[in-house]
């Protein structure tokens, strides 16, 4: 079947997200090692992807480790670089579906403010003609429940939706509601999967 509708997640498909490099080239390899080990910044970001004020989310856990806290703020003072650069290509794919009239949501984890952060410095990012977000939804990515949202929101059946992630778990978790899926480890190859579902054109998905 042709898909009716693309759902793109965002990060690290339209955007690069790799907090562990950033770190290395704010405060070195070994303290970035060490930070890591000792804090467990994934589950903050997690509370942050989940609703939690953006920076009251970092600031409170970084007042909890003060020989960290300087370190543990970059997480939302230069956050920006980590969310860096953009993946051009990808953003012309999601131009050119919009451009040929196919209806394009996102599907992502995602903080409310850092996600109004990064959509003034990716303006691909307002282009979404349906948006499903973590944070305003108060549910992530690979939960069904969130996957289910947004079944019911758009009326799109979910064997016409096909689905982009870089996350094998999150792609599992659409495959098992029946949705057509793609693997995202390049834009090359979500162009090419796209051409195959006539969706777009090779040239279009140039």
């Amino acid at each position: 079947m042709q898909p009716k509708a693309v759902v793109f997640d965002i990060g690290n498909v339209l955007l690069e997200w790799h907090p562990e490099p950033f770190f290395d080239r704010a405060i070195g390899p070994e303290r970035r090692k060490a930070l890591f080990a000792e804090v467990d910044l994934y589950t903050m970001n997690d509370a942050v992807d989940l609703g939690g004020h953006f920076q009251d989310t970092v600031y409170a856990l970084a007042d909890q480790h003060p020989e960290w806290r300087d370190e543990i703020r970059l997480w939302h003072d230069r956050w920006i670089e980590m969310a860096a650069p953009g993946i051009p290509h990808s953003a012309r794919l999601l131009k050119a579906l919009k451009t040929k009239g196919v209806p394009v949501f996102s599907l992502t984890n995602f903080g409310i403010q850092s996600l109004e952060l990064a959509r003034r410095h990716y303006p691909i990012l307002t282009e979404f003609d349906r948006e499903y977000v973590s944070g305003h939804l108060q549910v992530i990515k690979p939960d069904p429940t969130f996957y289910e949202i947004l079944e019911r929101d758009c009326g799109v059946a979910p064997d016409a939706l096909i689905f982009t992630d870089d996350r094998p778990e999150n792609i599992a978790a659409a495959a098992a509601r029946g949705w057509q899926v793609h693997l995202f480890e390049g834009p090359q190859g979500w162009a090419d999967r796209l051409v195959e579902t006539g969706l777009l054109n090779p040239g279009e998905a140039g």
